[in-house]
């Protein structure tokens, strides 16, 4: 499981050990006899196989795979380029398709300009789909409900609103189009879906990434990107954009700011634009006393 092509995660690896070392306590805890059943019936007795020095450690924050990565600004503008080509062909040939593909891109685009989950993405009902007071012009888009966040330690799915940002309003806009122009074209007004297939059903998961993997190798991009990659993407961008920490762990639902840190891998620019304010910060007033 640690090597060749079937090689799990870490964390999976270590789940199945936490699981033989459970069952192990189980087997030789003398409160349930069967370390003296087995000896009575074979003359031996069952011991923990499950230790410290052969088992798998949390020895790292973050043990996702090391190809997972945020997207570039030009990787975005190329896949969501993309999409709207294949939307614009689909609609002017006049086959099946365009409503799909209109959807599909539609789903990429709201996953990346509010940071979601798949999951989360995937639950979306229109009723979840919320106004911002504070500005009046996104209509009922500004911000997005989010009643299926990932839950802790087998509770209940965690809940959080996500406000729209104004530098990805133009999402804003693709949803009013899908909402109010497209999606009634399905013939299903009363279903609760925001994202609907043409049989009348929630569109899955297992298509959201089957059809992700097919316009990523379309536009040419790495394969090593996922769906899940358009959340990190969020994440380092809004840093760019000067978001303070505590907003970002907010909209994405973290409950540890250290969680949201490993997310985010900011650009060399931003980088370098940083340092430059530090130094004009800390050398400006000298540099002006010296004059």
């Amino acid at each position: 499981m640690a090597s060749g092509d079937g090689r799990r995660s870490p964390s999976t690896i270590r789940g199945y050990h936490l699981a033989l070392r459970m069952f192990c306590d189980y087997l030789t805890d003398a409160r349930y006899e069967w370390p003296r059943q087995c000896r009575d019936r074979f003359g031996s007795v069952p011991s923990q196989v499950c230790h410290e020095w052969n088992t798998v450690a949390h020895l790292n924050e973050y043990e996702g795979r090391p190809a997972r990565r945020p997207l570039t600004y030009g990787e975005l503008q190329d896949l969501f380029d993309h999409l709207d080509s294949q939307v614009e062909r689909a609609a002017s040939s006049g086959r099946k398709g365009a409503l799909s593909a209109l959807r599909d891109a539609q789903v990429f685009k709201t996953a990346y300009a509010f940071g979601l989950r798949r999951n989360e993405l995937c639950r979306l009902d229109v009723a979840d789909l919320r106004p911002n007071p504070h500005v009046p012009r996104w209509g009922t888009y500004g911000s997005v409900h989010v009643r299926y966040g990932k839950a802790v330690r087998g509770g209940v799915p965690r809940r959080r609103t996500v406000l729209a940002v104004p530098e990805f309003d133009w999402a804003i806009e693709g949803m009013r189009q899908w909402v109010e122009q497209a999606r009634p074209l399905f013939g299903m007004p009363g279903h609760p879906a925001l994202w609907v297939t043409e049989r009348l059903s929630r569109v899955s998961l297992r298509h959201f990434d089957a059809r992700f993997a097919t316009v990523r190798h379309q536009a040419g991009l790495d394969p090593a990107l996922s769906l899940h990659c358009l959340r990190h993407s969020y994440v380092t961008h809004l840093i760019e954009f000067g978001y303070p920490e505590r907003f970002i762990q907010e909209q994405v639902g973290h409950a540890y700011a250290s969680t949201t840190a490993i997310y985010a891998s900011v650009s060399n620019d931003f980088k370098d634009k940083t340092l430059k304010a530090a130094l004009e910060r800390v050398y400006a007033p000298a540099d002006q006393e010296d004059q």
